[in-house]
């Protein structure tokens, strides 16, 4: 038998290297010719869906009617109209306007989180972020996550064009203490993106050293994220946060920081065991972290998410998703989304080439098994938006009733 040789540190080195040059040709093919993404565009029909009107003939009527709004781009012969992706959110949010974010009212954080990689994370803080842009909301996506999957799905390669001064590293080491210098706008309009790199590992050892160095005069680690957003909050409509899969200084800044978290669980067997692990540790984290200092923290909502869902078994059949769904629903109850992302082939050709189900092309309109996923991912943003709308008249009534206390802080929300 051959044995082979060790590999060294010098050779891991290498692997490291390769793989940034395999991505980056990866990347390079898959955005070409264009390098970066382009936002879709849309047909006069689609954004009269997407505004709500009360028909697509009204619609065209304002189109001609409204001089102040666009009125898209004429093409086929001059048959057809096609509205980029900013004219098609001002329509939007002229329709919108009375359910869009009321004066008062500040950014909703939802953080997404989960300690098991694979459940749709990533994909779930993308869609969600762009379906509620397409509702007219303006959305500011922060990526924790050192892997830096989300900030590779705006078509950014991290560590060759990020560097941990352009991340949330910089709260973490002190340097800044608002992530406004962090922020850039993507190719998604409405859509803007705190970026994440590898280097943001260093987190999990800078937090616990300023702890351990700043503690006694007020340093409080999981709070840094959230104390980092309040500069931005009136910016935004909501703010949503990919956070690692595990239970890291970073994961406890992202879920302090929220005002409601959404965890994506796939109907298996171990993604259910790590999720009820992720609850345990979690409640024994903030008893430990606020609870023993007189702190307190609430959220205006816990969902669950069942993602990668396969097709239902036949009459008289089941199937280990079907058994562990209902061991989801028992466990989570009210939590737990009236709606399923169903596994499909197209969200994975779509994450295969840095996209989700809404950078779609034409042709994709047509495709049954596109549909599905879309349909079903527009029907979460709804439910959420549903959530967000909630907490902004919790935030107003809150504002009228304790005076315009800062919401955001542990100390004083009430459970």
């Amino acid at each position: 038998m051959e044995i082979r040789p060790q590999i060294t540190l010098a050779g891991v080195h290498q692997q490291a290297e390769d793989a940034a040059e395999m991505l980056a040709s990866i990347r390079a093919a898959m955005l070409a010719p264009m390098v970066r993404k382009a936002s879709p565009t849309f047909s006069a029909d689609q954004v009269a869906t997407m505004c709500e009107a009360s028909s697509r003939g009204s619609f065209a009527h304002k189109i001609g009617s409204r001089k102040d709004m666009p009125a898209g781009t004429l093409v086929s012969n001059g048959r057809k109209r096609v509205f980029e992706l900013a004219e098609a959110r001002q329509w939007v949010r002229e329709y919108r306007k009375a359910v869009l974010r009321p004066e008062g009212a500040e950014a909703v954080t939802i953080s997404i989180a989960n300690f098991k990689g694979g459940t749709t994370k990533t994909t779930t803080a993308m869609t969600l972020a762009q379906g509620l842009t397409l509702m007219g909301h303006k959305v500011l996506v922060i990526d924790t996550d050192p892997q830096a999957s989300l900030t590779t799905l705006f078509g950014i390669l991290p560590d060759v064009e990020i560097g941990a001064k352009d991340t949330i590293m910089s709260l973490a080491d002190g340097s800044l203490t608002t992530v406004r210098p962090l922020i850039r706008s993507t190719y998604w309009d409405g859509l803007d993106l705190v970026p994440a790199a590898s280097s943001l590992f260093d987190a999990e050892f800078m937090l616990p050293s300023r702890q351990g160095k700043e503690g006694l005069s007020g340093f409080e680690f999981y709070k840094v994220l959230d104390l980092g957003i309040d500069d931005v909050r009136a910016d935004y409509d909501v703010i949503i946060i990919d956070s690692p899969p595990a239970l890291s200084y970073l994961t406890i800044n992202a879920l302090m920081a929220a005002n409601g978290i959404i965890m994506p669980l796939p109907p298996e067997t171990l993604d259910f065991a790590s999720s009820t692990q992720f609850w345990s540790l979690f409640s024994d984290l903030t008893e430990s972290m606020l609870e023993s200092r007189g702190q307190t923290k609430s959220f205006d909502f816990i969902n669950v998410l069942l993602s990668r869902v396969p097709p239902k078994a036949g009459r008289g059949a089941s199937t280990t998703a079907d058994a562990v769904r209902e061991w989801i629903t028992a466990t989570y109850k009210e939590k737990v989304l009236p709606l399923e992302i169903p596994r499909t082939s197209i969200a994975s050709q779509k994450s295969s080439g840095f996209g989700t189900v809404y950078d779609s092309e034409a042709s994709d309109a047509k495709d049954k098994t596109y549909k599905r996923a879309r349909d079903a991912y527009d029907l979460f943003v709804q439910h959420v938006e549903v959530s967000v709308r909630n907490a902004w008249s919790r935030q107003l009534q809150a504002d009228e009733g304790l005076g315009g206390l800062n919401r955001s802080n542990p100390q004083e929300v009430v459970a």
